[in-house]
Formats: C-alpha cells, structure tokens, sequence
C-alpha cells in the first residue's frame, strides 16, 4: 500500500512538472541563454518551499514514516568538489535539456530518445561509484 503513495505522488509531481513546461527542452534552453524567467522562477519557488520544509521539519521534530526523528546533518564548508560538480551536473543538463526529474516524465509521456539520456545519466552515476574512493573529496 505505501508504493501506491509513492506512485501517486509521482504521478502528481509528474503533471505539475509537466503543466509548468518544466519538462521543455525549449524553456531549459531559454533558461540557460537568460532569455526567460520562466525556470528560474520554478527553481525560486522549489528553494523556498524546502526552506520552509526544511525549518517546519527542524522546528516541529517532525518523524519519518517509521517513526523515527528525521536529522538533517549540517553541510560541510563549501569546496571545489560542489563547484566540479555543480559544473558538471549544469552542463549535462543545458546539454541534453533535461536534469534527473524530467528524464523519466519525458519517459512517461512517450519520448523515447530520452532512454538514450537515461543510459548516460546511469552509466555517469555507475563510473561515480567506480571511482569514488579515488576522488579528492
């Protein structure tokens, strides 16, 4: 019964993404060219709802679904690895037009050129863990 949840709220978050046109190749290519605001103003909106979830969960002790306390652990200082790696995830997203979310919502509604995207994005998370322990982190 609790995968039906998460389904539901999967397909739930896939329409709002959908109906936003956070979803288009052509609004992340306006976004990465600063033509429009229209996905900056989704990503502003997405900050400030974990802002506040964040803080409602940290002020109110909030549990997890077993019950247990959530703990959110403080960031370490910022280094080069979130500047590589910001880089990096930003790249592959102007380049393909598509970040984790929307790679699978593009799946769903049809567009199968996106397996090819999915692949990369695996096969980029596999490589990750290959060498992870080789990595300045």
């Amino acid at each position: 019964m609790k995968v039906l949840k998460y389904l539901l709220v999967g397909f739930v978050f896939g329409i709002v993404l959908t109906k936003s046109e956070a979803v288009s190749w052509y609004r992340i290519y306006e976004m990465f060219q600063f033509q429009s605001f229209h996905m900056y103003g989704i990503i502003m909106v997405a900050i400030g709802t974990g802002i506040i979830g964040i803080q409602i969960i940290k002020r109110n002790n909030i549990k997890d679904i077993k019950g247990l306390p959530i703990e959110i652990a403080d960031k370490e200082p910022g280094s080069i690895r979130y500047w590589v790696g910001g880089i990096l995830f930003g790249l592959g997203w102007a380049l393909v037009g598509a970040c984790p979310g929307p790679i699978y919502i593009l799946l769903g509604a049809g567009f199968w050129s996106i397996l090819i995207v999915l692949f990369g994005a695996l096969f980029g998370t596999y490589l990750y863990g290959v060498f992870k322990d080789k990595l300045p982190h």
